[in-house]
């Protein structure tokens, strides 16, 4: 009997729904995060609950699980015919992972840095089940292998900062399933995840989800605004908007008729290509030529650590960008995109190769020239909260390198600068005395954009700039960026393991795999046809994914 079997017979038969949830309302002080919300989820069915960030996703979640602090929670959560919000806090205790387990957006914050991997898992077992902690140990081992973790062995040992992402997020789907749960809350479990590694979660939840629907009629709620992700996982799916549920039903009603304008917007708000052609006579900005990059490896020796080789980061990459050019720099964690772009912003010491700027290398810009050339190449990070200052003003924050760069410009005339920016990336004066807390995640990335633009470069190195923003906001980011390109003739190196993204803004396109450029060319040309395995692997399980 499947998943969706098991839905159809607890609906066919009347049996209670395994969670319902009945006009709940969620509200901080005099802000309504979930607002009369009701849905029902069956035993041994896969549920999406999508939306944009501010939707209350994820508060629905923390609601169910009475995780939400000082918040005012009312209406009714029922959980297998149960009332979770008439029960105490110890009853709670004991519901949470055991019956009711959730797998948290970012494994590196939600695992305790201070312990490993296996004890964290084990401590749940033992907490749950009353097991020695040495059977606790042995069924953590059991359960990093049931989820793909190579050694899983050695991996019992490991701490959170040792493991690569998708390993650290098997470690938290491990922890999650620990105790085999009824219901399994999955809170943006492949966000940044790369294409190949979110294909290999995807299908892990999916399997553990059939078997355990098949034993004890598990059900998942995905809350997620990957909608390939939703079409590929879930059977249903439900819409939020600010707090309000706009539209639900089977998933496949959902993609080929939606009904709600919002779930219209989500669903039209995939990349789409908008690239403006580079002029045959644009000159090159940017021109690299075997570039590699090591760093030193240690090793275990009798009296501690020693330097015992090099580990080649980058090696002999070669790559050039035009005037109004976007090259895109894709592969998966690991491969060696960002040290790449760190090296060609002369930030990361190299081992060999040749890099010049507007013809001319790197090394020989000195003194003035130096900062010339810094203002010239400017850089967008992946997580705007963490590269944007808590303490400084947005005024501040845009106008730190006008303040280096531009001393001949006085106070009046920087906030007149930095206005005029943030007018053109979208965002309002009013934001001038204000901080980075009190922007959305897309507003961040916009005062990012901002604050590279304020000094006119000719070339802009985009770290992963829009994968952590909902469908909508990414949308909205990469027509911003398209804009400047094409006002300001902007070169562009956009690094990503989104193959969307890269399809709908590069001219060109790199692809890396352990360190080595192995297949460069037009974007469409390479994407319709490649001719290296690695890239063929990217494209299919993008498509899958």
């Amino acid at each position: 009997m499947n998943a969706s079997t098991t839905a159809h017979d607890a609906r066919e038969s009347g049996g209670a729904p395994l969670l319902e949830l009945e006009h709940l309302h969620v509200t901080f002080g005099e802000t309504v995060a979930v607002d009369d919300l009701t849905f029902a989820i069956e035993q041994g069915e896969r549920v999406a609950l999508v939306g944009e960030s501010g939707s209350g996703k994820t508060v629905t979640a923390l609601a169910i699980l009475r995780l939400l602090g000082e918040a005012r929670v009312t209406g009714a959560v029922r959980f297998a015919g149960e009332d979770l919000l008439g029960k105490s806090e110890r009853a709670m205790q004991g519901l949470r992972g055991s019956d009711i387990a959730m797998i948290f957006q970012e494994p590196m914050t939600a695992l305790n840095p201070l312990f490993t991997v296996g004890e964290q898992i084990a401590e749940t077992i033992v907490a749950h089940e009353g097991v020695s902690p040495q059977q606790g140990r042995i069924r953590a081992v059991q359960l990093l292998a049931r989820t793909g973790v190579t050694e899983p062995e050695k991996r019992v040992l490991s701490y959170p900062h040792q493991l690569s992402g998708g390993q650290r997020q098997r470690a938290m789907i491990a922890m999650a399933l620990a105790c085999r749960p009824r219901l399994l809350l999955a809170d943006e479990p492949t966000t940044a995840l790369d294409v190949t590694i979110r294909a290999q979660i995807v299908d892990l939840l999916l399997e553990i989800q059939r078997d355990e629907a098949q034993k004890r009629g598990m059900a998942v709620l995905l809350i997620t605004h990957d909608l390939n992700l939703v079409k590929r996982f879930a059977q249903r799916v439900a819409v939020m908007e600010r707090g309000v549920l706009v539209e639900s039903g089977p998933v496949e009603r959902i993609f080929e008729s939606p009904q709600h304008p919002y779930t219209r917007k989500l669903i039209a708000s995939r990349p789409r290509r908008q690239v403006t052609p580079v002029l045959p006579i644009a000159p090159v900005l940017l021109d690299a030529r075997e570039v590699s990059v090591s760093f030193p490896t240690q090793a275990p020796g009798i009296r501690g650590w020693f330097r015992s080789d090099r580990f080649e980061a980058v090696s002999n990459a070669t790559l050039d960008v035009r005037q109004g050019e976007t090259l895109g720099v894709v592969g998966e964690s690991g491969s060696g995109k960002s040290t790449l772009a760190m090296a060609l912003l002369g930030l990361q010491r190299t081992a060999g190769g040749s890099i010049e700027f507007q013809g001319r290398p790197l090394a020989s810009y000195r003194g003035r020239e130096q900062t010339t050339l810094r203002s010239n190449m400017q850089v967008v990070f992946q997580d705007p909260f963490s590269s944007l200052s808590p303490r400084q003003t947005i005024e501040r924050i845009v106008g730190e390198g006008l303040a280096l760069h531009r001393p001949q410009l006085d106070a009046a005339a920087r906030r007149e600068k930095v206005s005029t920016v943030l007018k053109e990336v979208g965002i309002d004066r009013t934001a001038l005395t204000r901080y980075p807390h009190e922007f959305s995640g897309g507003q961040r990335q916009r005062i990012a954009i901002a604050r590279a633009l304020v000094l006119e470069p000719r070339l802009l190195v985009l770290d992963e700039p829009t994968s952590a923003l909902d469908v909508s906001i990414q949308q909205q980011v990469l027509t911003l960026l398209a804009t400047l390109q094409h006002k300001y003739n902007l070169g562009f190196v956009f690094i990503s393991h989104d193959l969307a993204v890269i399809g709908a803004m590069a001219h060109r396109v790199a692809v890396m795999q352990n360190g080595v450029i192995v297949e460069t060319g037009d974007v469409e040309k390479i994407f319709s046809n490649p001719a290296h395995p690695y890239t063929r692997k990217l494209l299919n399980a993008s498509l899958q994914g």
